[in-house]
C-alpha cells in the first residue's frame, strides 16, 4: 500500500546483520575449539566459553529476527537480509488481507507513528457486508446464530442477497424495545453501500399451512380477545367467533383457532359489526 522510512527499521536490520555475523565467529571459533579440547591443546575452561559464546550469539540472532518480523517482513525475507547483508532502506507496508481501499488518510511525507489514529489506510473486505436489524423484543427468541436470510435493498429491488445471522444483540434497547441482530450479506458484486437500507427475510421455521384473514377482518374487543365475523348457513347473517392469531405475514392473520379453512367471513366493516353487536343493535 504504501513505504515508509523508519530508522527502527533500519536499526533493526543492522542488528539482524550484526548477530548474524556474530554467530559465524562464534560457530568458526566453537569449532577450533572442539578441535583444541580434543587434542588437549585447551583447557575445559576455555572450551565452555566457546560453547556459551555459541549459545549466546545463537540467542542474539533469533531475537534479531524477531525484532525485523514485528515490521512485518516474512522469514524468507529475513534470510535474504542475513544472506545478503543488505539493509533495506524503505519499509513496504502490505495489506494483510485482500479487498478494497475505503479510507486514506497518508499522504507524502506524513508522519506516521504506532498507535496514531485514525490509520494511513483503512482496508475493508467488501465481499461480505454487515447487515444490522432492529427486530422487536418478542420476535427476538426466533432469532438464532447461523440462520440463513436473504434481504433486498431499494436500489436493486430485483436482487436478492444472502446471508447468515452472526450476532444476536445481548441487550434490547429500553425505547425501541428492539434487539439488534446482526449478519453477514454476501456482496460478490459490490453492489451495498454502507447506510443503505435493507428488508431481509429469515425462515425460523419450516412452512406450514394454516387458515388466514385480513387484517381487516380481525377485531380486538375490549377485553383483549380477538374475534371474527363468520358468514352464517343463510348467507343472510353473520356470527361472532372469537378466534386466537398467530404470525402476520403479507397483510393477513394466522389462525390458530376458532376458524376452519374455507369457511366465509366479513373482511370489512368488522368493527362496526361489534358496534352494532355492543349497542345492543341486531
Amino acid at each position: 500500500m504504501f513505504t515508509i522510512e523508519s530508522p527502527d527499521f533500519i536499526g533493526a536490520e543492522a542488528t539482524l546483520i550484526g548477530a548474524a555475523a556474530t554467530l559465524d565467529q562464534t560457530t568458526s571459533a566453537l569449532e577450533r575449539a572442539k578441535k583444541l579440547y580434543a587434542a588437549n591443546g585447551i583447557d575445559q575452561n576455555d572450551y565452555e566459553t566457546a560453547v556459551a559464546g555459541q549459545y549466546t550469539a545463537e540467542g542474539a540472532l533469533q531475537a534479531a529476527r524477531h525484532a525485523v518480523a514485528i515490521f512485518g517482513k516474512s522469514q524468507a525475507e529475513i534470510d535474504h537480509i542475513v544472506e545478503t547483508r543488505q539493509v533495506e532502506t524503505a519499509l513496504v507496508v502490505r495489506s494483510p488481507i485482500s479487498g478494497q481501499i475505503t479510507a486514506r488518510n497518508a499522504a507524502p511525507g506524513l508522519l506516521a507513528q504506532p498507535g496514531n489514529v485514525p490509520a494511513p489506510y483503512a482496508v475493508a473486505d467488501v465481499s461480505t457486508v454487515w447487515m444490522l436489524a432492529q427486530v422487536v423484543e418478542a420476535d427476538s427468541p426466533v432469532f438464532k446464530v447461523g440462520q440463513e436470510l436473504t434481504a433486498t435493498v431499494p436500489a436493486y429491488p430485483d436482487r436478492i442477497f444472502s446471508g447468515t445471522i452472526s450476532r444476536l444483540g445481548a441487550t434490547v434497547d429500553p425505547n425501541s424495545r428492539r434487539v439488534t441482530l446482526r449478519s453477514q450479506i454476501k456482496d460478490p458484486d459490490h453492489l451495498l453501500r454502507p447506510g443503505m437500507f435493507a428488508s431481509f427475510v429469515v425462515r425460523t421455521a419450516e412452512p406450514v399451512s394454516a387458515a388466514a384473514v385480513p387484517l381487516n377482518g380481525v377485531v380486538r374487543e375490549g377485553d383483549g380477545t380477538m374475534s371474527v365475523w363468520v358468514v352464517g348457513a343463510d348467507r343472510h347473517r353473520f356470527i361472532r367467533r372469537s378466534v386466537k392469531i398467530g404470525l402476520t405475514q403479507d397483510g393477513y392473520d394466522q389462525i390458530l383457532e376458532g376458524l376452519k379453512p374455507g369457511e366465509m367471513i366479513a373482511r370489512s366493516g368488522t368493527i362496526l359489526l361489534s358496534n352494532m353487536l355492543y349497542g345492543g343493535a341486531s
